[in-house]
């Protein structure tokens, strides 16, 4: 066995690998094909804008700003290990990936993942954010992508980085709602904030794509997914390939661009291989396991302003001279 990896490593890990009970916070797994692709290889630029509004949670001492340089420094370290229950060790020791494996030796960082819904706000899990405190000891990395050489770069723009000024809602009930929609330190630039479903449900059948942060690692975009289940109390499930790190991901409808929900929960993402003695990514069938659930959108519209509707007029105690005058020419006091 290698060395385990740090504790970061370990705490989203732990998440991922071990067996699905009620209440697992792991969404996990793939289902048939493995339709998760590189940034990089995507062609679209309808789902590279969907990407863009994609953030990263990091924990605060994971990024590291230079005020001269005008850059963050992150703490990344290659995906190579998972912690899995062994007949050795049935409690839990850090396994080798297989040979193979998706995005083994790729770099990681992330804790969660997250989506622009507002010029200063992001919705993500509640499991990911839960208290005020934890908020304000999160970083919200945009751009956190792989470049041509497979690899996220080390450090990004520090205007690419937010904190939490404020967590607006949260809940987590066990199998029901977790959601969680957080007020920024300052409004996001250069990024443009998704579209979410307003009113009504997505049906079974509805094509779904996930943005997000498996494991952490650089963003990730899968298509070719569905909703098997519509809504269950709150949520719906689907077939989308994820791991953990994939929690908070938005869940966008493939055709109309809307954010349908967040992701939230579902199966473990590997299983150990006797034989081999490693690590591998568990793997379904389309229509087989039991699917990851994704907390319905409909939960935090109260707290998401619509775009579309103009910002309510302030009242104020004393009205402009004009206003006023024309407000008692209509009353009969006064008149022109």
């Amino acid at each position: 066995m290698t060395p385990p990896q740090t504790a970061l490593a370990v705490s989203f890990a732990l998440l991922s690998c071990l067996p699905a009970a009620a209440g697992d916070f792991t969404p996990a797994g793939v289902y048939g094909q493995d339709d998760r692709r590189e940034l990089s290889q995507v062609q679209s630029g309808k789902v590279k804008s969907w990407a863009d509004s994609t953030v990263a949670l990091f924990k605060a001492g994971q990024v590291t700003a230079d005020a001269e340089k005008k850059t963050s420094a992150l703490k990344l370290e290659p995906f190579n290990q998972m912690p899995m229950r062994t007949p050795e060790n049935p409690f839990g020791e850090m396994v080798d990936l297989c040979q193979g494996e998706p995005y083994k030796g790729q770099q990681t960082g992330a804790f969660c993942s997250g989506s622009l819904v507002a010029e200063d706000m992001v919705m993500t899990a509640g499991h990911c954010i839960q208290t005020q405190e934890s908020c304000e000891g999160v970083r919200f990395v945009f751009g956190f992508a792989a470049g041509k050489d497979g690899q996220p770069a080390g450090e990004v723009p520090s205007d690419e980085v937010y904190s939490c000024a404020k967590l607006v809602t949260q809940k987590l009930e066990g199998n029901g709602a977790d959601y969680a929609v957080v007020k920024l330190d300052r409004a996001v630039k250069n990024h443009k904030p998704l579209r979410i479903r307003r009113s009504g449900a997505p049906p079974a059948g509805t094509p779904l794509t996930v943005i997000g942060h498996p494991v952490g690692l650089p963003t990730k975009v899968a298509g070719g997914a569905s909703i098997r289940k519509d809504d269950q109390g709150g949520y719906f499930a689907g077939n989308l390939d994820t791991y953990g790190g994939n929690s908070g991901s938005a869940v966008i409808n493939t055709v109309t661009g809307e954010v349908e929900g967040i992701l939230v929960r579902g199966g473990p993402d590997f299983e150990y291989d006797a034989e081999k003695k490693c690590a591998k990514t568990v793997r379904k069938m389309d229509d087989t396991g039991r699917g990851e659930d994704v907390t319905l959108v409909s939960n935090v519209i109260a707290s998401i302003p619509d775009p579309n509707k103009p910002k309510a007029m302030i009242a104020s105690d004393s009205p402009k001279p004009a206003m006023r005058a024309l407000a008692q020419a209509s009353s009969g006091l006064g008149g022109f």
